[in-house]
């Protein structure tokens, strides 16, 4: 994309709107993601939801990706404006988070949670569309403006964390509730885009991709080890604060695994390695990684094996993501996006709902579990590099 000094001197004002509106939106969406991934699980424990429901409770986001999901976002695209979408979107999500605070029954907070989750999973994928749209639009640069939902997700965790060790338990809720008004709020402030500018080609003819075997084992070896995270995504927060550890320090074992991430992804330029051995790579460290994990480790050992997040989670979705551009043709990568987002959500929210079931019985053999998914990922994309032909070089 051109750089913002190609910017005629009289839209140079509304670009700066359009991204600091942008960039506040990001701020607030990965906010709220960050204070509920680590601490939603904390706030159903402290209102007596047990292990089971929790498992089921927190699979349900997950689920929504491979059902409403891409029927809303579907229908959104068709839209004049996905700021309009966008808008419904944040401020029911807002409601929906709200009600959810009133509930303390198992069966209650799952029903108003997954309707909540249902308005809340499309935000990401829309709010990806409107701000590529309008960086074209306004020949800005994405980077710098998507960097700010990377900061806000340390900022949201780390927040949460502190005010877990200064509040109850059970009024963590609402602070993924104030989350949830800032997200609303800024969402009013995203600068409208032209319904012409908006439209979007229909990508027909897709079907095919069902029919290639390597691009199948692509998207079933991702979904494996990214679905290997939801025994962590779910459970760790608990853990960890069975073992005495606070908020604060709960926060940061999250913050680093981010931390990590982000500096993958900063050197991904730099690396040379093919995708498939990227990807071997990130089965290999979630092998390692939920091993480790399983043996209730000291503090200093698990922070040390939470660096591997940037293997587990960077490092696959680097491999995925190089590969499906070299499988999938340009107009067709929409839809593939969409089966691999489908069959990931399918995957995480099933080994989140075992995981609560095991949960009760023993901890530690979740990991035990997310091991065994991260091997077999390994194993389907080591497979497919050699039996169907899949190009490992760099």
């Amino acid at each position: 994309m051109a750089p913002e000094t190609e910017i005629p001197i009289a839209s140079k004002p509304a670009a700066s709107r359009f991204a600091r509106y942008l960039a506040l939106f990001y701020a607030a969406v990965f906010g709220l993601a960050g204070a509920h991934l680590p601490f939603f699980p904390v706030w159903l424990k402290a209102i007596d939801i047990d292990a089971a429901w929790i498992g089921v409770i927190v699979a349900v986001p997950a689920a929504t990706r491979f059902t409403v999901l891409p029927l809303i976002t579907n229908y959104a695209a068709r839209r004049p404006s996905l700021r309009g979408a966008l808008i419904v979107l944040a401020s029911a999500t807002l409601l929906g988070l709200f009600v959810t605070g009133l509930m303390h029954q198992a069966v209650a907070v799952f029903v108003v949670f997954t309707l909540t989750a249902c308005v809340w999973t499309p935000i990401l994928p829309l709010t990806e569309s409107y701000a590529l749209r309008g960086v074209s639009h306004y020949r800005l640069h994405y980077g710098p403006v998507r960097l700010w939902g990377s900061v806000a997700f340390v900022v949201g965790a780390v927040g949460c964390g502190v005010f877990a060790d200064l509040l109850v338990a059970q009024h963590l809720i609402w602070i993924m509730v104030g989350l949830a008004a800032l997200g609303a709020a800024a969402s009013f402030g995203l600068q409208p885009i032209s319904a012409r500018d908006q439209a979007t080609p229909a990508s027909g003819g897709s079907r095919h991709l069902l029919r290639q075997p390597g691009l199948l084992a692509v998207i079933a070896a991702a979904a494996l080890i990214q679905g290997s995270h939801a025994a962590y995504y779910g459970f760790a927060s608990i853990t960890w604060q069975a073992a005495g550890f606070g908020g604060s320090t709960i926060a940061g074992l999250w913050v680093l695994g981010v931390l990590a991430e982000i500096l993958l992804f900063a050197l991904s330029p730099r690396l040379s390695i093919s995708p498939v051995v990227m990807m071997a790579i990130g089965s290999a460290s979630g092998v390692i990684r939920w091993l480790i994990t399983a043996q209730e480790p000291s503090l200093a050992l698990l922070a040390a094996v939470q660096l591997l997040h940037s293997f587990t989670y960077g490092m696959t979705v680097l491999g995925t993501m190089a590969l499906l551009v070299r499988l999938v043709p340009d107009r067709s990568m929409a839809t593939a996006q969409g089966y691999l987002a489908a069959l990931t959500g399918f995957v995480m929210s099933s080994a989140s709902v075992v995981s609560g079931i095991i949960y009760a019985r023993d901890a530690a053999s979740i990991y035990y579990l997310a091991a065994i998914m991260a091997l077999a990922g390994g194993g389907v994309i080591w497979q497919a590099c050699h039996t169907l032909a899949i190009r490992s070089a760099p």
